[in-house]
């Protein structure tokens, strides 16, 4: 502020400026004060060079307020940000002009600016003298009338210095309008701003000393809408130096800032993004009050990254101290088969990157293993994985589980809304399983935000950033519910970026022997025997040779079974043939699917009696097949074909 450099004592300092009938009235009021209360400087310029040389002395900060008068004032008022007094014509320095011009002439003019004074109408009959009246607002109109009152045969003008001038260029006897009376309200109203000023300048010193320990952007207005404080990030930001925008009208440095709005209803506002020098800034407005009364106001521009990069912190410590998402990692990828080894070793280069990864397989072969070894090798393993079965849910219940929904959305919707799966695994890995069975409205979605990388809620209008990797995975042909019009090829083509394809357990027969020992000590663990190496023995060839349509699923499922089986037996010769027969029917009982994978006779015959002997209940069904509820389906759906018995099964 122009006022900045200046103490809170000592001598106001004023500028008087104005032409040249005003000054020499000015300079004997001034002799009537102390040099110790009041210094003023007077200076015969208006209008443009008036201008010009109080810029300059408010640039020395040297300066508490100026003092002019008529339109000169009201220029001055409007450029600069120092406090400008102005000198006002009063009833009793009219009648005092008129009383002077009547001795002159019985024909006087008054021409005053902006607006006429009606009262004059009433002294004229009184003073028995003609009278007429002109406003102006500029120069150009001032010479106007001036011009008209000479033609029209006035020989005397009343008016401001500026028309005393002007009249005595055309020849016109000119009085001026002020007395001394007026002159020295005028100094003492300037005195008063000058006081005022001074007290707002230390305010405006000590907000400045504030702003300054700020990392954020900050900047401070008065009442009129002036910059009166601001800090180094703000001047960064606004590109000029602060001695430049000091003072001047917010509106001048940066167009689309503005405060007006919070100087008029002294409301905070925050959340509004802008975008200033190609970034985007987080607006925060919030008025300044002293004693009831709105002073200022204070606006604050947040980096919008820094703020992202602050909430994920927020967010990643609210997780501190709990276990990581992901529970597998590679070294759970048991298996020394070539199959599993490629895979694992792709796997392994995917995840050193960010890109998007699709993973084909049939069920049960461990594609949300893998996906979570990937995450927990990734950069973002200390940050969320969050998986979604597509296949699990209905369409407008995984909508609002992928998306969030905000309050109101729907009915029987969470009070305050909810976060979705996107939000959840915000700079994670979001694991979509079964993507191939998504309903293709969902799709849409889908594909708009792995593009735009931001989300809406349902029932909301405001995106959302989000920074989640996708991992996708699927045991459907795509490309051919693509031909079906069942998938998106475009959502297809920004799943399909980095392809992995998990082996089914029938190409990896080297693993079985190494899982099967896995899979059983665990089992045999949690039932409190210990696992012995002879165990196995019997059980080597039948569980080579059988196809494993179930894949890992299924062999996890019948060691289960075996380890139940083996644990009611402490001697080395186990459990008979028959036994074993009877309770792993698979394995010994009958014919195998064919390499294919895909069921013959025999297994449909395999599924309706387990269905018989859990009662047609599904989910026990495809626990005891080892296989997936979705596989458990998918024969189901073939056979009804054939058999239309099947339809009768009761839902879980």
């Amino acid at each position: 502020m122009a006022s900045s450099l200046l103490e809170t004592h000592g001598p106001i300092r004023l500028c008087f400026l104005s032409y040249r009938h005003l000054s020499r009235l000015a300079r004997s009021v001034i002799e009537e004060y102390d040099e110790s209360r009041l210094q003023i400087e007077v200076i015969d310029e208006s209008f443009e060079a008036a201008l010009a040389t109080a810029r300059m002395r408010e640039r020395s900060g040297m300066i508490d307020a100026f003092v002019s008068a008529g339109a000169n004032a009201s220029f001055l008022r409007g450029s600069l940000s120092t406090p400008v007094a102005t000198i006002k014509v009063t009833g009793y320095d009219t009648l005092l002009a008129m009383l002077k011009a009547r001795t002159l002439s019985n024909r006087v003019a008054v021409v005053s600016y902006r607006e006429t004074v009606p009262e004059l109408d009433q002294v004229r009959d009184l003073l028995k003298i003609e009278v007429a009246q002109r406003a102006y607002r500029t120069l150009a109109e001032a010479q106007a009338a001036v011009r008209e009152l000479s033609a029209a045969g006035f020989p005397v003008i009343i008016g401001s210095s500026m028309v005393c001038e002007i009249a005595e260029e055309e020849g016109l006897r000119a009085i001026l309008a002020y007395s001394l009376s007026s002159v020295r309200q005028g100094i003492e109203d300037a005195i008063e701003l000058g006081r005022i000023a001074r007290l707002e300048s230390a305010r405006y010193a000590q907000l400045d000393g504030v702003l300054q320990s700020l990392d954020q952007a900050v900047l401070a207005v008065d009442r009129r809408h002036r910059v009166v404080a601001l800090n180094a990030p703000m001047e960064r930001l606004l590109g000029q130096e602060r001695t430049d925008l000091l003072g001047q009208p917010l509106s001048r440095p940066e167009p689309g800032l503005s405060l007006r709005g919070t100087l008029e209803s002294g409301a905070p506002e925050r959340g509004e993004v802008i975008r200033i020098a190609r970034r985007d800034w987080v607006l925060g407005r919030t008025p300044i009050r002293e004693r009831g009364q709105i002073t200022g106001a204070v606006m604050t521009l947040q980096d919008a990254r820094a703020i992202r990069e602050a909430d994920t912190s927020l967010r990643s410590q609210k997780r501190s101290g709990q276990p990581p998402s992901a529970r597998y990692s590679f070294a759970d990828l048991k298996g020394r088969s070539p199959a599993l080894r490629r895979a694992r070793d792709t796997a392994l280069r995917f995840a050193a990157t960010d890109i998007t990864v699709l993973i084909s397989g049939e069920s049960g072969t461990g594609k949300e293993l893998f996906a979570q070894a990937i995450h927990r090798a990734s950069r973002r393993a200390d940050r969320p994985f969050v998986a979604a079965n597509c296949s699990a849910f209905p369409e407008t219940l995984l909508e609002s589980e992928l998306f969030g929904y905000e309050e109101g959305a729907f009915s029987g919707s969470r009070r305050g809304g909810k976060p979705g799966l996107f939000e959840a695994a915000h700079t994670g890995t979001l694991f979509l399983d079964e993507i191939g069975d998504m309903a293709l409205a969902l799709q849409t979605r889908l594909l708009r935000v792995l593009q735009e990388r931001e989300v809406v809620r349902l029932g909301g209008t405001a995106p959302i950033p989000v920074d989640v990797r996708i991992v996708a995975a699927t045991h459907q042909p795509l490309d051919a519910l693509i031909a079906e019009r069942r998938f998106r090829s475009d959502l297809y083509y920004r799943l399909n970026i980095l392809r992995l394809t998990v082996p089914p357990l029938r190409d990896r027969s080297e693993d079985i022997e190494d899982l099967s020992e896995v899979f059983l000590t665990r089992c045999l663990k949690r039932l409190g025997v210990a696992f012995r190496a002879d165990m196995l023995d019997r059980l080597h060839g039948a569980l080579s040779a059988y196809a494993w349509p179930g894949n890992v699923r299924e062999l996890e499922n019948i060691c289960e079974r075996l380890a139940v089986l083996l644990a009611g037996f402490d001697g080395p010769d186990g459990p008979s043939a028959d036994l074993l027969a009877h309770d792993c029917p698979e394995l010994f009982g009958h014919r195998q699917p064919d390499r294919s994978g895909e069921p013959v006779p025999d297994w449909k015959e395999r599924i309706d009696e387990v269905l018989a002997e859990t009662g047609g209940h599904r989910q026990e069904t495809a626990r005891r097949l080892g296989i997936s509820r979705a596989t458990l389906w998918r024969h189901l759906h073939a056979t009804s074909r054939q058999n239309a018995d099947t339809r009768v099964l009761r839902e879980t």
